[in-house]
């Protein structure tokens, strides 16, 4: 199980998982946070033995099915706020490769570009929800992505995905897949290719 960030929209339903499931172990990004919700997640990891390790940038796991498993954030020194800590974890399954970036804003996305890590990915899950404090249109060329899902709930009060950032995904010639319009989104792969499937 991966913890990107101690936010309660990223770990709200961590509980009845880890509680409901066998998990071997807990990859998160370690910042201090003192939320309820966090506590009580920290001491049922604890409780339950399970082991607790850093996501670094340059970490690598090895899973099960996966041809690599490569950490891209967050690295030390920390970046000031939760956000731009967010783990960010870059997936590859044959020629299929996805960019899964929590709630990193434009600060982390540099710090990212400025690196040696490859970030290039056929799909790209946008960071923050589509806020415009993340998406720079230099971060998304980069990584060059074909398809961009951005989570978030419908009229939602933050106005995600913004509008900027919709612009930036057009600009960088991603076709773009939002929860708030169509619900649940799956993207499936062979290794080979991928396809989206949209759960109506």
């Amino acid at each position: 199980v991966v913890i990107t960030h101690p936010h309660f929209d990223h770990i709200g339903g961590l509980i009845p998982v880890l509680e409901t499931f066998p998990v071997g172990q807990v990859l998160a990004d370690g910042q201090i946070h003192t939320s309820r919700t966090y506590e009580n997640l920290l001491i049922l990891i604890d409780q339950k033995g399970i082991p607790f390790r850093l996501a670094r940038a340059g970490n690598k796991l090895e899973i099960p099915g996966l041809d690599e498993f490569l950490v891209l954030s967050p690295q030390e020194p920390l970046l000031k706020g939760l956000n731009n800590n967010s783990v960010v974890l870059a997936l590859t399954y044959g020629k299929t490769r996805v960019l899964l970036t929590g709630d990193i804003e434009a600060e982390a996305e540099l710090r990212i570009l400025e690196g040696d890590l490859p970030i290039e990915a056929n799909i790209l899950k946008v960071a923050h929800h589509g806020s415009r404090t993340s998406s720079t249109l230099a971060f998304l060329e980069a990584v060059g992505p074909e398809a961009a899902v951005i989570s978030a709930g419908a009229d939602n009060n933050y106005g995600h995905p913004h509008s900027e950032t919709l612009a930036n995904l057009k600009a960088a010639g991603s076709r773009v897949f939002q929860t708030s319009l169509v619900g649940t989104i799956i993207v499936v792969s062979d290794g080979c290719s991928y396809r989206v499937v949209i759960d109506d």
